[in-house]
């Protein structure tokens, strides 16, 4: 096989475009972690001083809901950006299956959705005391959403119209409590101590649905809303068969 000179000429170069860009990142890191200043407790012992206010006793949540309550309530936004991205890009579900659902497999739902709802609520309300939290929670969530979905179980107009909703409703809640404690204690996101635990339950409350909603969204790839019905075979659309195959 012959090549052009031209485009040999540009491959090279393309090459070695990357190797330099690569070469610089790794100097950069390299730098960076060489220079990083040596361990110091003194965050550690910092959060742990500070505890009494944070209106929950388990530091993870202390800091994510209450010390840097904006870093979270930016993350919540970014997730509902992706999936409003995902809406915009695919109209239609990129994963969607035309089979019929299996009754042994609809069985086993039935059985496991109880308990991946109970072990989601658990996990949520033990943030407060240990290690779990809202996207813990939504995650285990998003879990039975992704089994329903991979088991051929449509979702009906109501579901459909309220997880588009209820998507937004984390992101909603976080700024409404953060409005209203600068009303109250004259800074964004300062809780009143006595109320902090109460405010970031129900903050955690509304992200685990957002975010439950908003995974189960970017694995379905599109709108749930929007099926592709029998007159949109031409469409370019993927469609993945429970038999794996993509047409």
């Amino acid at each position: 096989m012959t090549r052009k000179h031209g485009d040999s000429l540009d491959s090279r170069t393309g090459r070695v475009m990357a190797a330099i860009s690569v070469l610089a990142l790794t100097s950069v890191l390299g730098w960076t972690v060489w220079t990083l200043p040596p361990f110091s407790d003194r965050m550690q012992r910092l959060v742990a001083s500070n505890m009494a206010i944070s209106g929950v006793e388990n530091p993870v949540t202390a800091v994510l809901l209450n010390f840097r309550g904006y870093d979270t309530l930016l993350e919540i936004g970014v997730l509902l950006l992706a999936a409003l991205g995902v809406f915009s890009a695919v109209p239609s579900p990129v994963i969607l299956s035309k089979s019929t659902p299996s009754p042994i497999l609809i069985l086993l739902l039935r059985l496991l959705l109880p308990f991946i709802v109970l072990a989601g609520g658990y996990i949520l309300w033990i943030g407060k005391y240990a290690p779990g939290g809202a996207f813990q929670a939504g995650a285990i969530l998003a879990a039975g959403g992704i089994l329903l979905s991979t088991a051929a179980v449509p979702f009906n107009r109501f579901a459909t119209k309220t997880m588009s909703i209820a998507m937004g409703i984390g992101l909603l809640t976080f700024i409404v409590v953060a409005l209203a404690t600068m009303m109250v204690r004259g800074n964004f996101l300062q809780y009143p101590v006595a109320q902090a635990g109460t405010l970031i339950l129900v903050i955690e409350a509304a992200a685990t649905i957002s975010i439950a909603i908003i995974l189960t969204i970017l694995f379905i790839g599109g709108n749930p809303e929007e099926s592709p019905t029998a007159k949109d075979e031409g469409d370019k659309a993927f469609i993945i068969e429970r038999d794996n195959t993509t047409k």
